[in-house]
């Protein structure tokens, strides 16, 4: 009887760390995506304005992208479980903050610190699973958190719009809170800490300081610079400090034991590649999803509820992650250069067309360049994604996924800032010149999918960087499994081994 308890000891163990980090990724995923269609609601309750609650996406963005590296480093030399809960317990506490919040200023605050904690959930979270198994084992589980992952992203557009009628927009938050907080306890119970006893235990604050000082001022200035003028001091100095940060992110990264970014890793054309790729599709689908809920929700646009809303922004949330995994068996036919460029050529056609949008149109005019948008950015998105971590040594693929998540993030603040700030300009350059806000409004739409259409055509050159990869044998449920969630991180598709991945038992 001792005996067989002892031998489900690790089963229990094993169902216990999936179970926490499945949902726990499902719950961020789902929360992200969702944020978009909650704008309109929150600005109506909150009287704060739409162009102001665009920092909500936007600060989520920049804090998780300074944070996700160094959160996977905090977790391998303090224990993954114990940063893992932390992250959960600084998601609830950012949840109930933006859900008791009565102005603009604590949802972005909210919103910031949720973007550090959904970082380090996720960071943390594939790190146990890591430590947790290994061997096909760890594949398998590897594979339900992508797909736990990309359900969530999939899914939350369409949550957050049922939840804005039946609950108000505070109850996407609330709900999100109380799952969190269950994890908690699951976590303790179930998971076992482990740490990395071969890593330097320095942490690089001053590199994690540095990526935030790149990426603030540049934000600020793209989505402030028109109504500062772009020759305005405000601007050339947000621009001064941003550049200026770069080269001193890049002079510390040089000196540091324990760099955030391994900058010799940024020799590898096709990891750079492959990363401004993911960086062009993440903040292409993110400042995609935001100029449509705006539109669909606003009254000289569609004048759709929330809910509404949800369901017609569905096609482009969902579609990307469906394609990526249909396509997987393709890539190595074809390779990943032209399944890329093809995909960046598809979605550059998908915007163009979308920019000729008319204050008549109807949202069946929508719809197709929707679905298309997500099969173009889908089939650039999964590849680019595989060939950031098969373009390095196995000890490098961390450190590379780490490279590639951060790409994520900064594309997602950066292009939604600049998508949302052309929209913003035209919006208001033609109204106030006498146009109709119907007109404006589609001016506006309009504009940003044509910068859009430039940035995926940016995409189609970044191809050539990235095409000689090719898989080793034929796709197995990882490489389904990773390209599914490559939306929102970048997975491995070969098992971790080593001493650093090994549990060390304490707290079991």
């Amino acid at each position: 009887m001792g005996t067989d308890a002892t031998a489900a000891a690790p089963a229990r163990a094993a169902v216990g760390v999936l179970a926490a980090t499945c949902v726990s990724a499902f719950v961020v995923n789902a929360n992200t995506s969702a944020v978009s269609i909650l704008l309109p609601a929150i600005s109506e309750d909150t009287g704060a304005s739409l162009a102001t609650l665009q920092w909500a996406v936007t600060g989520y963005s920049l804090v998780g992208a300074a944070v996700i590296v160094t959160s996977g480093a905090l977790g391998d030399i303090f224990g993954r479980r114990r940063i893992f809960i932390g992250g959960l317990l600084l998601f609830v506490a950012s949840c109930v903050l933006i859900a008791l919040a009565n102005g603009a200023g604590l949802v972005i605050a909210g919103r910031a610190i949720q973007g550090a904690a959904g970082s380090t959930i996720l960071a943390c979270g594939l790190s146990l699973l890591s430590a947790g198994v290994s061997g096909e084992a760890q594949m398998r589980s590897v594979s339900l958190w992508g797909a736990a992952s990309a359900a969530g992203a999939a899914a939350g557009p369409l949550l957050g719009g049922v939840l804005v009628d039946v609950t108000g927009w505070q109850g996407l938050f609330w709900i999100d809170a109380g799952i969190a907080a269950a994890c908690v306890p699951l976590t303790l119970r179930t998971v076992r800490e482990s740490r990395d006893p071969s890593r330097s235990r320095d942490i690089d604050v001053a590199g994690t300081l540095l990526v935030a000082a790149v990426l603030v001022p540049l934000v600020f200035a793209v989505t402030e610079g028109a109504d500062w003028g772009w020759l305005s001091a405000r601007t050339l100095v947000c621009f001064a400090v941003s550049a200026a940060s770069v080269v001193g992110f890049v002079l510390v990264e040089k000196r540091v034991r324990a760099p955030l970014i391994d900058l010799a890793l940024l020799r590898n054309a096709f990891l750079v590649g492959s990363t401004v790729a993911i960086l062009v599709v993440a903040g292409c689908i993110n400042a995609l999803m935001y100029v449509c809920s705006l539109y669909f929700q606003n009254a000289d646009g569609l004048g759709m509820t929330p809910l509404e809303a949800g369901f017609a922004t569905l096609p482009a949330a969902a579609g990307i992650v469906v394609t990526a995994p249909l396509i997987t068996p393709f890539v190595d036919r074809v390779g990943a250069r032209t399944v890329i460029a093809g995909g960046f050529g598809i979605a550059t056609a998908a915007f163009v067309a979308l920019a000729f949008v008319h204050a008549s149109w109807h949202y069946a005019a929508f719809a197709a360049p929707l679905v298309v948008v997500a099969v173009g950015l889908g089939l650039a998105n999964g590849p680019s994604s595989s060939v950031a971590t098969a373009c390095v040594t196995e000890d490098q693929v961390g450190a590379a996924s780490g490279i590639s998540n951060m790409g994520r993030y900064v594309g997602a603040a950066v292009l939604t800032a600049v998508t949302a700030a052309i929209f913003n300009a035209v919006r208001l350059d033609h109204q106030s010149a006498g146009a109709p806000a119907a007109d404006a409004l589609a001016s506006g739409f309009s504009r940003a999918a044509i910068g859009l259409a430039l940035f995926c055509a940016f995409g189609i050159v970044l191809a050539l960087l990235v095409g000689r990869i090719r898989p080793t044998g034929p796709p197995t449920a990882a490489h389904y499994a990773a390209a599914a969630a490559a939306g929102s991180h970048t997975i491995p598709t070969r098992p971790v081994t080593g001493a650093a991945e090994r549990p060390d038992g304490a707290g079991s």
